[in-house]
């Protein structure tokens, strides 16, 4: 079965128990500062899950993009991706665990047409805060699920809160609850004893996979650290497409599905080296494959690579992915990266459409990997020279200053005869545990804010003069100008777009006056609810449109009917008036990609 399959059967299915397909979120939800990327199709429904009605209703289902970090180390192995498709389905207060369980099962077992006997199920031990989850239990049992294929588990495995938090670790006002997991057994992949003298569902010898995971979304963390139960019992069901995909296939390798194989066959074909022919080269095939369709969908949004933030993590996933080639015996080539990356085009109309964007950036970044590989040769063979310490500390400095990867140090320091010791590569790894302790601890300080927070007045502002300096760049520079992507803190606002240079000094002035001028003329903010048809026919702007669905909020600055100065199609928030927006004042500039160029703009009173 193809995951296009796949996918039809999972909406057709939900829809048939009387759920609404909701349109799921982009990878980077546009001007939300508490987030870097879409996780989990959960992340867009914490307000409803919280008791807020939804306009679809209570019963909804999405096939929802995601993008996960924690499992990165992870990257290379047979079942661990950073980005993939999440069917979901939730409960907004209306059905519960008995029919959540049965529908579940019936998907499964019927409409996937898995074998019920090499079905696992796992459930909620308890705790002191939250009971034992017998109701599940036994409603596993009367859907025939025989006593020995369920298992229960702990907080560690069989509680879900956003962020990887635990009852006793989840910040006030989280919500999570405990979860219902369904795993596949592989019957010809044995057990293998170096993960324990017994196998089970959360084994990691890879005869289990887990393919689905329903959760009961019902308690909240109070002020005072206690856990308390919603005003509504919610379910919130995720299940990877990949590994269905995989399980289905019988084959526990998830880079053997269809969204994979033509990808793999074009770095078999650039490398010269068959996938599956050496286990110590699959790795590298398995990293590329995943992080050039992490980096793809990304571009496809307009993300561009850089050193902050979204922009950070993508010029890392596809150095990374650049570095497995060169470990292939690749060499490092813009064009033999884009000529493996076209092969998504076949799988996500976004890429395919954007991919003149998505190729010339790759190219580039291609360029600059390549010069900061020469930077760091340089700096390497240097000290190797005048006999320096080449120590784990100096490595990781290399790797964090130039993207100079470890196993590249260690390649060239044999090649000079130097030994790089275990001791050094856990001093490396010392360092690179302390880097990545400070990103989780960023990442959680974004996301700690929740979608709700993001509506504050200084981000409204600031989104609202996002579209002021796009209609304005437009009317000064022309209508080639489109945007390629924005970041909006309460400080300030990132815009990227279409021009071939950077600005003079004088249209930069005159984009700033002009912006400025339609703030004094405080102008109404206002929207209309259509179809992107009618949003298109009205004269909205719609970059990357594959982000929106049938019905599109679209939002002018002026009347508009008649003279309006800015109509995009956008989810808001915006300010009222013009006015309300306070001065722009435009403070750097840069080129960052071809033909791509990156305005930042503040606000003075």
């Amino acid at each position: 079965m193809t995951t296009s399959e796949i996918r039809q059967k999972y909406l057709d299915f939900f829809v048939k128990k009387g759920h609404k397909i909701i349109d799921p979120s982009p990878l980077v939800l546009e001007n939300d500062p508490t987030t870097l990327f879409t996780s989990s199709g959960m992340q867009q429904l914490v307000p409803y899950l919280k008791g807020q009605k939804h306009p679809e209703g209570t019963r909804l289902v999405d096939i929802q993009p995601s993008l996960r970090l924690q499992d990165l180390d992870e990257v290379g192995d047979k079942r661990h991706d950073t980005f993939f498709e999440m069917l979901g389905n939730w409960s907004l207060g209306d059905y519960f665990k008995k029919e959540q369980l049965a529908w579940v099962w019936e998907f499964f077992t019927k409409e996937m047409e898995f074998d019920p006997k090499r079905l696992h199920v796992t459930v909620f031990e308890g705790n002191s805060e939250v009971p034992k989850d017998s109701e599940s239990l036994e409603i596993w049992k009367s859907l025939g699920v025989s006593e020995n294929h369920i298992h229960f588990y702990g907080v560690e495995k069989n509680w879900w809160a956003r962020n990887g938090t635990f009852p006793d670790t989840m910040p006030e006002g989280e919500i999570g609850g405990p979860d219902s997991e369904i795993f596949y057994e592989f019957p010809d992949i044995p057990h293998d004893p170096k993960f324990g003298k017994f196998c089970h569902p959360n084994c990691d010898c890879g005869k289990f996979l887990e393919i689905g995971n329903s959760v009961f979304m019902q308690y909240q963390k109070t002020k005072n650290g206690k856990l308390v139960e919603l005003p509504q019992k919610n379910v919130d069901f995720g299940g990877g497409l990949e590994r269905i995909a995989a399980a289905l296939g019988e084959n526990p390798d998830i880079f053997k599905i269809d969204l994979f194989s033509g990808i793999i066959k074009k770095i078999e074909e650039e490398v010269g080296v068959n996938y599956g022919a050496d286990p110590g080269r699959d790795r590298s095939f398995r990293i590329i494959a995943d992080h050039l369709r992490a980096s793809c969908n990304l571009l496809a949004e307009g993300i561009i690579p850089g050193n902050k933030l979204q922009s950070y993590v993508l010029r890392r996933l596809i150095r990374r992915a650049m570095f497995h080639f060169h470990l292939l015996g690749a060499g490092i080539s813009g064009g033999a990266i884009s000529h493996v990356a076209e092969d998504l085009r076949n799988y996500y109309p976004n890429i395919d459409k954007n991919w003149q964007f998505v190729e010339e950036n790759l190219s580039s970044e291609a360029v600059r990997f390549e010069s900061a590989l020469k930077r760091g040769l340089a700096r390497l063979t240097f000290a190797v020279s005048k006999g320096e310490d080449i120590n784990g500390k100096f490595a990781f400095d290399l790797y964090q200053t130039e993207g100079f990867p470890l196993e590249l140090t260690i390649e060239i320091l044999g090649q000079n005869g130097v030994n790089f010791s275990t001791e050094e590569k856990n001093a490396f790894a010392s360092e690179f545990e302390k880097h990545k302790e400070l990103s989780r601890t960023t990442s959680a300080g974004i996301f700690k804010g929740g979608l709700e927070s993001k509506s504050n007045a200084e981000v409204t502002k600031l989104h609202t003069a996002t579209h002021l300096l796009h209609a304005a760049l437009r009317q000064i520079l022309g209508e080639h100008v489109g945007q390629k992507g924005s970041h909006i803190t309460s400080e300030k606002l990132r815009f990227d777009f279409s021009h071939p240079s950077k600005l003079t000094d004088d249209e930069l002035k005159n984009v700033e006056n002009l912006i400025n001028e339609k703030i004094d003329e405080d102008l109404p903010v206002s929207f209309e609810v259509m179809s992107l048809p009618e949003a298109i026919k009205s004269g909205a702007l719609h970059f990357f449109a594959e982000k929106y669905g049938e019905k599109v909020k679209v939002y002018a600055i002026g009347n508009p009917k008649r003279d309006w100065f800015s109509k995009e199609v956008c989810g808001g928030p915006h300010v009222g008036h013009s006015g309300e927006v306070g001065h722009v004042r435009i403070i750097k500039q840069e080129k960052i990609g071809s033909g791509v160029i990156r305005i930042y703009a503040t606000l003075t009173t």
